[in-house]
């Protein structure tokens, strides 16, 4: 009977930007997730250069774990969590990015949190950079483009890796690394790439590209992959113990039919959205299908002579990713599209569908996990997945959430038959453990928690926390060790 090792780490994610709030307290810099609206499945999100005080920007409160961290990981601990994946906010210890001594308020703050958890039995999962960049470089220097971050990048890790020696030893280097390589709006919610004027975030999705923007986004996600390699070295050279991992956005994309288009489209789109980061990070080198892609879309990647050997001395000790869902390719134009996390894809016919139009897909889960651990086997974390649902608070306070439940239920038991299959799986941290702000569309509404948090997408509310069914579901679920999911 095939079970999850013993020493399997449950528990949750979340994103400092998404949560934290405090975005100007305690010495905390601006970052270009703070400079990014609210906005609806129907209504785009605005990166806005200045601050528009008649606009409401989600990061700046979001759910104010800055002042709730200890009520909240209270909760996780009595959910029984093994691991907490939390980000920090680079600004909050560098708040221009570029300084010489880091602020020492951030610096306690974090040093507080991991203590809290560890209070608790937890051990953190720290993504180093999660969707935001210290938007002073940004602006002065462009953003991931320019290699001067490769080094700023790296005396921000140099002092998180000694100031939480022996507090952290799981890191992540960078959050869905791959949304560089799969698209524009990639470029400012991951890479610090501005555009010249302001826009709302359709305009990234449906913005053509030309060979000089591409090319601009690709050298991006090089000096991104440079500074992942060198972090990793970095890090094992601080602490033996540091286990570092790299962070992608999986998904299983299938052919939409047996037509043999179909069959090249899907293996096309699962090489740039999986494996075209998956290889750098893990195997050392970029795949031999980039040459062609970047001969095709006249892609020149800025590199520097000795660059291959760091990507080679800096391979990831696990792979992390997130999965949501599964998508579907057609060469025919006709086929209806669904909407996804940060592919578009054609409908597939044989699943159903969240409220937000994610397509659910737990036996894909299983697939994706048996493809990567057949590339590099070396082991997986599956680090997000959940469902965002628009929960309702009963008269009584309670939150009735099958929905979740069920759809939790069916993917945790898509990673047990994986581990059947001879996956080596680590850890499961489903995203949101606690209500937080949608990094899609920016609205509270969209919720993924185990805990409610009485905030609305007009950022009011309470910000009581209470527990879904989920909770006890999912504490029930880590104490048999995935074996009780009724």
């Amino acid at each position: 009977m095939t079970e999850f090792p013993k020493n399997f780490l449950w528990g949750g994610a979340t994103a400092a930007n998404q949560c934290e709030g405090g975005w100007k307290e305690d010495g905390k810099g601006e970052s270009t997730a703070d400079h990014i609206t609210a906005g609806t499945v129907s209504s785009p999100r605005e990166y806005t250069d200045a601050i528009d005080p008649a606009k409401y920007y989600p990061s700046h409160e979001a759910i104010d774990m800055y002042h709730h961290y200890k009520e909240d990981i209270k909760l996780f601990g009595e959910m029984g969590f093994k691991v907490y994946r939390l980000s920090i906010n680079w600004t909050r210890i560098y708040p221009h990015g570029d300084e010489d001594e880091p602020n020492q308020k951030g610096i306690a703050f974090y040093r507080d949190v991991f203590n809290t958890c560890h209070q608790y039995g937890i051990e953190p999962l720290v993504t180093i950079s999660h969707y935001e960049f210290p938007y002073y470089l940004a602006k002065k220097y462009g953003g991931w483009s320019n290699r001067r971050c490769i080094d700023f990048y790296l005396n921000y890790c140099r002092t998180i890796f000694t100031e939480y020696k022996g507090l952290v030893h799981y890191w992540l280097t960078f959050n869905e690394i791959n949304i560089m390589a799969m698209m524009p709006i990639g470029g400012i919610m991951a890479g610090g790439l501005l555009p010249e004027k302001e826009a709302s975030m359709s305009f990234f999705a449906g913005h053509k590209e030309t060979p000089e923007e591409i090319s601009r986004r690709f050298t991006a996600l090089h000096n991104q992959f440079i500074a992942s390699a060198e972090a990793v070295v970095l890090g094992h050279e601080i602490d033996e113990h540091n286990q570092i991992g790299c962070m992608i956005a999986g998904q299983e994309i299938y052919p939409y039919s047996c037509n043999p288009k179909d069959m090249l489209a899907s293996q096309s789109a699962m090489d740039m959205a999986n494996w075209f980061c998956g290889d750098v990070q893990v195997r050392g080198a970029y795949p031999a299908f980039a040459k062609r892609y970047f001969a095709e879309h006249h892609v020149t990647v800025a590199k520097e002579p000795g660059d291959d050997e760091i990507l080679r001395n800096g391979k990831v000790d696990f792979y992390s990713f997130s999965y949501y869902m599964s998508s579907t390719v057609s060469t025919d134009p006709e086929k209806n599209k669904a909407s996804g996390n940060l592919l578009t894809g054609t409908k597939n016919p044989y699943l159903e569908a969240s409220d937000w139009g994610w397509q659910i897909d737990p036996d894909g889960l299983r697939y994706y996990l048996n493809e990567v651990y057949s590339r590099y086997q070396i082991p997986l974390m599956v680090v997000e997945n959940g469902l965002g649902a628009a929960d309702n608070v009963e008269s009584d306070g309670s939150i009735h959430d099958s929905y979740r439940i069920d759809y939790l239920r069916k993917h945790v038991q898509a990673m047990k038959e994986a581990i059947g299959d001879g996956v080596e799986l680590m850890g499961y941290t489903p995203w949101g453990c606690i209500d937080l702000v949608s990094a899609s569309t920016g609205e509270m509404k969209k919720r993924y928690g185990f805990i409610y948090v009485d905030k609305d997408n007009d950022g009011k509310g309470t910000m009581q926390r209470s527990k879904k069914d989920s909770f006890a579901w999912y504490k029930k679920c880590i104490a048999s060790n995935g074996e009780d999911l009724d």
